[in-house]
C-alpha cells in the first residue's frame, strides 16, 4: 500500500509539472500568435500607406507636370503671336503706301483722260498741269515687295526625344522598399532623458545623415530632435514613466531625399531627471532646474543637487544644451564641478573631503587633494563626464576603507581613472558645482 501510495504521489507531481509546462507551452504559443498578429497587422499598415503614398504623389506629379506642359504650350503660342505681329508690321505698312500709290494713280488717269479729252481751249492749260503733276508724282518710283523667301514662314519644333526623356525617367521614377535601410538598435535610460542609438540594416546603403524623431505616445505628430551624422543621440526633456515613439531615417551621400522611416519603438525612462536645488543666491536656474547660470552676485559657494540622484553605473554628464558649457567667466582654482556623498554648506568648492571634482583649469581633486595627472581645461564647448562602479573591498560596514569607487572623469577625449576610497557604503551621490565668477553655464543630465 505504501508502495502505491508513493508512486501515486509521483504520477501526481509528474502531472503537475506536464500542466505546468503546458500551461507555459500555451502561453509561449499564444505570445507567438500576437507577434504574427502584430507583423501582418504590419506588413497591411505599412503597405496601405504606402499605396496612399504612392497615389498621392503620381496625383500631385500628374498635376504638376500638366501645368508645366500648359505654361510651355502658353510660352510657346505667345512667341508665335510676337514674331508674327512683328513679321506683319512692316508688311501692313508697305500695303498702306501701295494702295496709297493705287488711289493717286486713279486720280491722275481721270485727270489725264480730262485733259487729253477736254475742249481746245482749256486743253493745253489742262494738259500742262497734268504733266508737271504727273513729274511731281515720280511715276518710276516704285516700293520694294520682299519675295517670300525673304518673309518669315513659322514652324514648330517638336523634339520627340523627350517623350523617350520622359519614359525612362518615369519608369525609373519611385521605389519600393520591403524594409528600412535603417533601424532603431537601443534605448539607454538617462535621469530625464534617453540614449538612443540605431544601425545601418542594408549594407549598399551608404548614409551621410540620420534623421531622429521622437514623439509622446498620446501625440499625433513626431518632431525632428536630431539631424546629423552620429548614430546615437540622447534625447532630454523626457518626462519620466512616460512612453515615447521614436524613429529614425537616413539620406545618401550627395542626396537630398530621406530614406523610409524605421519601425517605430517604444522608449521610456524611469530615472527621475537631475536637478540642481533651489534658493542659492550665486546662481540662477532654468525652468527644468536643470542649468544653472553663474550670476553676477557676489554671494558664492557650492550649488548641489536637489537630491542625491546620481548612482554608480550610470554616467553624470555636465554641459550645455547644444555645445558643452555654453559661457565661460573668469576661471579661478577654487572652480569645480564633480559629486560628493552629502551637502555641506559653509564651503565655497567640492575641493574638500568625501568629494571628487574638477577644476576648470584641468586640476582634479580626489578628497580635497590634487592629483598629479590633469586633465584640459575647461573652455566653451567642453563636456565633462564622470562614471563611477562599485569595488569592494570587504563587508560594507562603517568602518573606513571597506568601500571603495573606481572613478573615470572625462573631459574634451582624455581621462583619468583612480579608487576612491569611502569610510561608508553610498548608493547613491549628490553632485554639485562651484564657480567664483559670472558667466559660467551648466547643463546637468
Amino acid at each position: 500500500a505504501a508502495a502505491a501510495e508513493a508512486e501515486v504521489r509521483l504520477l501526481l507531481q509528474e502531472a503537475r509539472e506536464s500542466i505546468a509546462a503546458a500551461r507555459s507551452y500555451r502561453l509561449e504559443l499564444q505570445q507567438r500568435l500576437r507577434g504574427l498578429h502584430q507583423a501582418r497587422e504590419q506588413i497591411k499598415e505599412s503597405a496601405t500607406l504606402t499605396r496612399d503614398v504612392l497615389e498621392q504623389h503620381f496625383s500631385d506629379l500628374k498635376g504638376t507636370l500638366k501645368k508645366l506642359l500648359d505654361e510651355r504650350l502658353m510660352s510657346l503660342l505667345q512667341e508665335v503671336d510676337v514674331i508674327e505681329q512683328e513679321s506683319i508690321k512692316p508688311l501692313d505698312e508697305c500695303q498702306k503706301l501701295i494702295e496709297h500709290g493705287v488711289s493717286t494713280a486713279d486720280d491722275l488717269l481721270r485727270e489725264g483722260e480730262s485733259a487729253v479729252d477736254g475742249d481746245v481751249g482749256t486743253q493745253n492749260e489742262k494738259l500742262c498741269n497734268f504733266t508737271k503733276k504727273a513729274l511731281h508724282i515720280q511715276l518710276d518710283s516704285l516700293p520694294e515687295v520682299p519675295s517670300l523667301v525673304d518673309v518669315p514662314c513659322l514652324s514648330a519644333q517638336l523634339d520627340d526625344c523627350l517623350l523617350t526623356i520622359l519614359k525612362n525617367q518615369i519608369f525609373r521614377h519611385g521605389t519600393v522598399a520591403s524594409r528600412p535601410p535603417v533601424q532603431l538598435e537601443e534605448f539607454v535610460e538617462k535621469p530625464g532623458g534617453i540614449l538612443v542609438r540605431w544601425c545601418k540594416v542594408d549594407d549598399d546603403f551608404i548614409p551621410q545623415d540620420y534623421r531622429l524623431q521622437y514623439r509622446k505616445s498620446t501625440a499625433s505628430h513626431f518632431e525632428d530632435v536630431y539631424v546629423g551624422s552620429e548614430t546615437e543621440f540622447i534625447v532630454l526633456h523626457i518626462d519620466p514613466n512616460v512612453d515615447y515613439q521614436f524613429r529614425v531615417c537616413a539620406r545618401r551621400d550627395g542626396r537630398q531625399e530621406w530614406s523610409p522611416w524605421s519601425v517605430p519603438q517604444i522608449g521610456r525612462t524611469t530615472l527621475v531627471p537631475h536637478e540642481w536645488t533651489t534658493g542659492l543666491e550665486g546662481y540662477s536656474l532654468s525652468s527644468r532646474r536643470n542649468i544653472a547660470l553663474r550670476n553676477d552676485s557676489q554671494s558664492c559657494g557650492v550649488l548641489y543637487s536637489k537630491a542625491p540622484t546620481y548612482f554608480c553605473g550610470q554616467t553624470l554628464t555636465f554641459r550645455q544644451v547644444l555645445f558643452g558649457i555654453e559661457t565661460v567667466g573668469q576661471p579661478d582654482r577654487r572652480d569645480s564641478l564633480g559629486v560628493c556623498v552629502e551637502q555641506r554648506n559653509g564651503y565655497d568648492s567640492l575641493q574638500r573631503d568625501k568629494a571628487v571634482c574638477i577644476s576648470t583649469n584641468g586640476a582634479v581633486f580626489v578628497n580635497g587633494k590634487e592629483m598629479t595627472n590633469q586633465l584640459p581645461a575647461v573652455t566653451s564647448g567642453s563636456t565633462v563626464t564622470f562614471d563611477m562602479e562599485v569595488v569592494q573591498l570587504g563587508p560594507c560596514s562603517n568602518e573606513g576603507g571597506n568601500f571603495k569607487l573606481r572613478v573615470t572623469i572625462s573631459s574634451n577625449n582624455r581621462e583619468v581613472v583612480f579608487d576612491w576610497v569611502l569610510d561608508q557604503c553610498c548608493g547613491s551621490l549628490y553632485f554639485g558645482c562651484s564657480f567664483s565668477y559670472p558667466g559660467w553655464k551648466v547643463l546637468v543630465f
